[in-house]
């Protein structure tokens, strides 16, 4: 059997999840925020100095893990080659394919003649052909080396011969590839082979130094090819050299360079033409993000740091230069928030607005049922709050963890007894931790509705009138009764079976619809309330008890979040 304060460990976790099945939101004071007591600014502000609030005109810095280093940012056309063509060698066989020394050709002639062979093209590029004679192939497509076989059989049987012909094998080539490549080298394939075959075989071009756009393609010590891996990776399009044995791949040094990041769908180092130094020409490549309205450039000018701060269209004259470094952002506020309605109304769920808009305007245009709507209950979900609640959180798991999990023992016994503690207490710690609180900011009160001004996102809840009345936490039997005007808390837990062994008399919250949270004694029930029965510390393991007790409390009480774990 458990010792006493792990069943009541195990109590704790149960009340925890009774408590988010039917509070489904933190709460927070409007106009009062600051008098959270229990509120770490220092936490508050390391989550939201880690999200950009356009509201307030503050841009996020990264945490340090995530923030982009520049020389980890890789120059565009890097993806190409992680092995994706190396292993897809063509058989040469196409329409374009130009017949050359070595390949093989079957010949087929019924009729008045019979013959089936398999004929290779000799070195001066012929195919003999017996009782015929040599015909002259290389350099013929398929197409053209039918037509010609045609003929020179028909030049000696002209009338009921039938021919047909077909390359079945083409000649292997060995090509080298040199230059800024990873692994410089000879390597085999056939003549129709691609060029990035033969590159991703050498390991790809060189992300520090080699060009994905000035790669020659070499025979005879003539550039036969110059080509621009960017038409392939923007627009598909791949010039299709047909190779010779002995034919070089020269990929070039890099020239100039500009490293793109911020609001762009993936951080880049462009590399640019000489005619190209431009940030419309950078544009073109980039990849940005709708709505990008600003551009940051960072670069160095007469041996001194220089950044200027543009706007997209300003950017697109600016005129840059090798190593520069460009951010996009969208810095660009919009005129018109959008916020929502649920519960107890008529028209749309989803209204805009102009972004100065007051709660009190909003809801003067805004129809609701008469007689079956509560209009003295609303209340707001506001992104913010759940942020400012969520650390919080975080922060008050943390002191829990630090205070308890660190602690000594004295005594070997105690120490088993930690132990088995410890897994208890970490793993309420875990499921606590992956609460994700809907940010309640509570805005009525005593019949009155403060007149804030509203945000982008906000969700705004109207309730209907309630006739029943809920009981939940440390009682026998949780549930839902009618509403009797009348009946103090004792009636109605008394009701709900009394209070269970765990449940701590002193300590009983009313939940009110518009999320307030009161103590028991300091209010009058009404249709719609909670009563929240909150455990009681052991006598035992005080320490552990009174903390998980605080959180729970906390989480009610305090108004920072209640959670479904």
């Amino acid at each position: 059997m458990l010792p006493r304060q792990f069943s009541f460990l195990y109590a704790l976790c149960f009340v925890y999840v009774g408590f988010a099945a039917h509070i489904s939101a933190a709460v927070e004071t409007a106009g009062d925020i600051s008098s959270v007591a229990s509120l770490d600014s220092n936490s508050v502000n390391e989550s939201i100095d880690t999200q950009t609030n356009w509201r307030t005109g503050t841009y996020a810095t990264l945490p340090a893990s995530d923030q982009l280093i520049s020389g980890d940012i890789k120059p565009f056309g890097s993806q190409l080659f992680d092995g994706g063509f190396r292993g897809l060698r063509a058989d040469g066989l196409n329409a374009e394919y130009l017949i050359t020394p070595g390949d093989l050709v079957v010949l087929r002639i019924w009729g008045a003649v019979e013959l089936e062979q398999v004929i290779p093209v000799d070195a001066r590029g012929n195919v003999f052909i017996p009782s015929i004679g040599p015909v002259k192939v290389q350099g013929l497509s398929h197409k053209a080396f039918d037509s010609s076989i045609r003929a020179a059989v028909r030049s000696v049987y002209p009338e009921n011969v039938h021919v047909y012909t077909q390359v079945q094998g083409v000649q292997p080539v060995a090509v080298f590839v040199t230059g800024y490549v990873a692994k410089p080298g000879q390597y085999a394939g056939t003549p129709n082979d691609s060029l990035v075959y033969f590159l991703d075989q050498a390991g790809g071009v060189d992300d520090s130094l080699g060009s994905y756009r000035s790669i020659d393609v070499m025979r005879g010590g003539d550039v036969i090819y110059s080509i621009d891996l960017y038409d392939f990776l923007l627009k598909g399009i791949l010039p299709r050299p047909q190779f010779r044995d002995g034919d070089t791949l020269v990929v070039k040094e890099r020239k100039a360079t500009v490293l793109v990041s911020g609001d762009v769908e993936r951080s880049y180092r462009y590399e640019l033409k000489k005619n190209e130094m431009s940030g419309r020409a950078l544009l073109e490549l980039a990849r940005i993000k709708p709505r990008v309205s600003h551009v940051l450039i960072q670069s160095e000018k007469d041996s001194q740091p220089y950044s200027d701060y543009l706007t997209l269209s300003e950017f697109q004259t600016q005129l840059l230069s090798d190593g520069d470094e460009v951010q996009l952002s969208i810095d660009k506020r919009s005129e018109i928030i959008v916020v929502e309605i649920e519960g107890s109304y008529y028209g749309p769920s989803r209204h805009s607005m102009p972004r100065d808009v007051m709660l009190h305007d909003f809801l003067n245009t805004i129809a609701v049922p008469e007689g079956i709507t509560d209009v003295s209950s609303i209340s707001i979900k506001r992104k913010s709050v759940a942020l400012r609640q969520k650390a919080s959180l975080e922060e008050s798991l943390k002191r829990l963890e630090t205070t308890y999990l660190g602690a000594s023992s004295s005594t070997p016994q105690e120490a088993a007894i930690r132990v088995q503690e410890a897994e208890l207490i970490s793993r309420f710690i875990t499921r606590a931790s992956k609460a994700e609180p809907n940010g309640r900011l509570v805005v009525a009160s005593n019949d009155h509705i403060a007149n804030i001004r509203l945000q982008d996102g906000d969700v705004i809840s109207i309730p209907e009138i309630e006739d029943s009345l809920l009981i939940s936490g440390e009682v026998l039997v949780p549930q839902s009764v009618v509403f009797v005007a009348g009946r103090d808390v004792n009636e109605y837990i008394e009701g709900a079976g009394g209070f269970s062994q765990h449940a701590d008399d002193d300590h009983i919250l009313i939940i009110r619809q518009n999320g307030e949270v009161r103590a028991a004694m300091d209010v009058d029930l009404k249709a719609g309330d909670e009563i929240l029965v909150l455990p009681k510390a052991p006598t035992k393991n005080l320490q552990l008890a009174t903390s998980i007790t605080q959180i729970l409390y906390q989480l009610a009480v305090s108004a920072k979040v209640i959670n479904d774990i």
